[in-house]
């Protein structure tokens, strides 16, 4: 099985949205810049030292910019052992990929689609195994 490894949620204000979150839940933000599309990544649980966390199913997050093109609504990103196989197999079962894999420093091969029933999701080609371990 291909695990649930993130999450996104959309912001109008990404700084009230993630003081919201690190008051009531404890989360801890990291603000990118412009080169990251001013993505916040927020960490809900303790973690190891490669940043997965520690607690198995636990899973972290982020938020993006309202109006940058992506469905405004919550979504989940889905860890795969090869992008390429799971958009053929995307697209052959119904679905349609949102552009191109983006890779992203440090993390992976990402890209989103839409499932049959027009969710937006992601698929994430991690480039460190979710165990630590790397993949190729």
């Amino acid at each position: 099985m291909n695990p649930v490894v993130h999450f996104e949620m959309p912001a109008e204000d990404r700084n009230r949205m993630a003081d919201f979150y690190i008051k009531v839940f404890g989360w801890k933000a990291q603000f990118m810049g412009e080169e990251m599309g001013n993505y916040v990544v927020v960490t809900t649980a303790e973690a190891d030292e490669n940043g997965r966390p520690k607690n198995p199913g636990s899973i972290n997050g982020g938020f993006y910019l309202k109006g940058e093109g992506l469905a405004q609504y919550p979504s989940v990103v889905i860890a795969v052992d090869d992008v390429k196989e799971a958009i053929k197999k995307i697209t052959e079962s119904g679905g349609k990929t949102i552009g191109e894999p983006v890779e992203i420093p440090g993390v992976g091969l990402w890209v989103s689609f839409y499932d049959t029933e027009g969710n937006r999701v992601s698929i994430l080609q991690p480039s460190m195994g979710m165990t630590g371990n790397k993949k190729d």
